[in-house]
């Protein structure tokens, strides 16, 4: 699924983005406001982290990369495919166990002990960086074994979230960007997972050998350092 955002600027250059789905709704709003000031337009792929690693390793046209973790945008570097010095991290992401009912799931995700519910959803925890979080979660709680047999799996955190604001899974794991916008929920009801309950969720951008020569891509990452972007990153629920 791609998602363009052009901007009418003669000079304006173009740079391809590998985005890890949820970071979805930010950089949709990160883009409209680099293309404003730099006149560059932002072209955006939006997939699990894992699925991105293989198109790339298969000659992807992406310049940048916004993983959902660490560890594949360093494993990439290690393999030669990345301009050097280039990554950093972006974001610190937040998990949240939602449901698309008020009231559904409480503040203290006493929900999942209850084991009332048919179905949980998550992403693929080996694609999805969101979705092995979710598995440790249940690991940390004793619970993996009770609920396994419950899990919906998607292969984003996008479709995990779909499952579940369609109602095919009463609640889910989902990226607490997906549902928290200005310090408050969209909708629904949700536990903020506490950090201690999986390991960080460090995301790291880097510029892909593709993007070695791009002025759009050298601009993109300085504009994710800079304050503009982190005060819409931080509005999403992420951390820096």
């Amino acid at each position: 699924m791609a998602f363009a955002l052009t901007v009418s600027t003669a000079l304006a250059d173009e740079v391809q983005v590998a985005v890890a789905a949820n970071f979805t709704a930010p950089v949709q709003a990160i883009a409209k406001d680099f293309e404003k000031e730099t006149g560059h337009k932002l072209v955006a792929s939006f997939g699990s982290t894992g699925q991105f690693y293989t198109q790339i390793k298969n000659g992807a046209p992406f310049e940048v990369f916004l993983a959902a973790d660490d560890a594949t945008p360093a494993k990439l570097e290690q393999e030669g495919e990345t301009v050097k010095g280039s990554r950093f991290t972006y974001a610190v992401g937040t998990l949240a166990l939602w449901s698309a009912k008020s009231g559904y799931v409480d503040d203290k995700g006493e929900v999942l002990k209850s084991n009332t519910f048919e179905h949980l959803s998550i992403a693929n925890p080996k694609a999805a960086p969101y979705g092995l979080a979710a598995t440790q979660v249940l690991a940390r709680l004793g619970l993996t074994d009770v609920i396994k047999p419950k899990i919906v799996e998607g292969q984003s955190i996008t479709q995990a979230y779909q499952f579940v604001s369609t109602g095919n899974a009463e609640l889910g794991f989902v990226a607490l960007s997906q549902v928290f916008k200005d310090g408050k929920l969209t909708g629904g009801s949700a536990w903020i997972v506490p950090d201690n309950l999986h390991e960080p969720i460090r995301q790291d951008a880097v510029i892909l050998n593709k993007g070695k020569d791009s002025v759009a891509a050298t601009a993109l990452i300085a504009y994710l350092k800079g304050p503009k972007a982190a005060a819409v990153i931080k509005s999403f629920g992420y951390q820096l």
